[in-house]
């Protein structure tokens, strides 16, 4: 799998994305585009913008810092390693407890006494 990020010195979100790709162990190429013209023509051409970080995986295009599509785009090229770093990102909301409602008819007869 070839993962290419663009990026410039100067933005917050590129230290993001390559802090993330770090921390879950993916191998990536970064591209400086304000020293490397080459480079940020490439990027141009392949996002159509000139915002950054744009990260190529394996020709997905992704623009900005979105960790749930870069995870996905990896899960496409590499399953099993996707697989192991989603399971560690999302984990099962808690299932809420249902609470019992009476019924009319339990009410009534509960709180009904027959006079005698």
């Amino acid at each position: 799998m070839k993962i290419t990020v663009y990026t410039t010195p100067t933005c917050p979100w590129c230290a993001k994305t390559k802090e993330f790709l770090k921390q879950k162990k993916l191998s990536y190429t970064e591209k400086n585009v304000v020293e490397d013209e080459k480079a940020r023509d490439e990027m141009i051409q392949k996002s159509h913008q000139m915002g950054v970080p744009v990260i190529d995986i394996n020709d997905k295009i992704i623009v900005g810092f979105e960790p749930e599509e870069i995870l996905a785009a990896v899960a496409k090229n590499s399953p099993k390693k996707a697989k192991k770093n989603l399971k560690a990102k999302r984990r099962k909301p808690k299932k809420a407890v249902k609470k019992k409602k009476m019924t009319k008819s339990k009410k009534k007869k509960g709180s009904k006494k027959k006079k005698s």
